[in-house]
């Protein structure tokens, strides 16, 4: 199709290329999952059920749950009274993966306009402190207001440069790195995201993700986690970024394998137009649309 033109290059990359296309084109499905600081999954599935709505659960995640791609749970009582949070489904994994504690330290670097931000609290039980961080000021707005309905206490939000976020009140035991990026992977819900790929636009956010990945890995404590985090089909941004950072800290860096079971994905990228990459990248989690029906 000529309006996904700049997609070719990945063509190689994916294994049913008819299909990729295809999932394009249709809705994305509505997704929310349960707060569980105030309910239960179970009671709200009946809560959805009086609203009108027929939610399916997610069979990867744990009070999640599928709509239809017309539903409109926003306008809900239960939306509104923070018993659930409205999330594209992909943008639930790295939260997962970074997998916080009740009682640690966690910094979101990016964290507008706070849907990891609110999973990342549930999470961790409203105890411990998490340093919800964001240079844009408008979408901090809507942050400070998701937590409030939520009834998020243990969120401390700052608006700075994640790439100079400061280290002088000290590290981290887990860091989200969910950076800005030319935002390929959300083409299905904003198909304006298209007109912003092309070349010398991915080679400069691949600078800036890198410099934030860079102070990701400065503020975490020894043994800590990072996930690092796009929303973006590009290897410049992704898997090269990884790359440079790992061998610029190949003293204190670690890959980790980045799966989770019952969601598909494939493995990282190990070469890209004739560069050899780190073959622990093949660790890394790389998300196409179709298989899943996500972003």
């Amino acid at each position: 199709m000529k309006r996904y033109a700049a997609f070719e290059r990945y063509r190689p990359l994916v294994e049913d290329w008819e299909a990729f296309l295809a999932s394009l084109e249709r809705p994305l499905p509505t997704c929310i999952w349960a707060n569980t600081l105030r309910t239960t999954p179970a009671r709200l599935a009946e809560w959805l059920a009086l609203e009108g709505l027929v939610p399916e659960p997610m069979t990867w995640y744990p009070g999640g749950f599928r709509l239809d791609p017309e539903a409109r749970p926003a306008a809900t009582l239960p939306f509104m009274g923070g018993l659930f949070h409205l999330q594209e489904e992909v943008s639930l994994l790295p939260p997962v993966l970074l997998a916080p504690e009740p009682g640690e330290r966690v910094l979101d670097l990016c964290s507008a306009p706070g849907g990891k931000t609110a999973q990342l609290a549930v999470a961790m039980r409203n105890r411990g402190t998490l340093v919800a961080n964001d240079l844009n000021h408008y979408r901090m707005r809507v942050l400070r207001g998701t937590l409030t309905r939520l009834g998020l206490l243990n969120v401390t939000t700052t608006n700075t440069d994640a790439a100079a976020f400061p280290g002088e009140d000290g590290s981290y035991d887990r860091v989200l790195a969910d950076v800005p990026c030319s935002c390929e992977g959300t083409c299905r819900k904003n198909p304006e995201a298209l007109n912003q790929v092309h070349p010398e636009y991915i080679r400069q956010m691949s600078g800036v993700q890198r410099a934030i990945l860079e102070n990701a890995v400065r503020l975490c404590k020894p043994g800590g986690r990072i996930v690092y985090a796009t929303c973006t089909f590009a290897p410049e941004e992704n898997e090269l970024v990884v790359d440079d950072v790992l061998r610029a800290f190949e003293d204190r860096l670690r890959l980790l394998p980045a799966r989770i079971d019952g969601f598909a994905t494939s493995p990282g990228l190990t070469a890209w137009q004739g560069r050899a990459l780190h073959p622990c990248l093949q660790q890394a989690m790389r998300v196409w649309p179709h298989q899943n029906d996500t972003g």
